[in-house]
């Protein structure tokens, strides 16, 4: 993680992709902590990914994408 603050365009991208995560977990019917079982990661990790307060790993949105069965670029537009 760079020392300096990010970029305001980093954190309302980080947000965005948190907000679809979460539209397409609702559209599916899935709770957070289903998500994480299906994508086999901690509901607290969903959440965190979900409101956008932390970074993530490019392979936790890949375990997500595939538990949601979505291609990772629906997620990240």
């Amino acid at each position: 993680m760079p020392s300096d603050p990010l970029p305001d365009w980093v954190l309302t991208r980080r947000r965005a992709i948190g907000d679809a995560i979460r539209a397409a977990r609702g559209a599916r019917g899935l709770s957070q902590e289903k998500l994480g079982e299906l994508a086999r990661l901690d509901r607290k990790t969903i959440n965190r990914i979900e409101q956008g307060t932390h970074s993530t790993l490019l392979d936790h949105l890949l375990l997500i994408a595939d538990a949601l069965d979505v291609p990772l670029a629906e997620l990240v537009r």
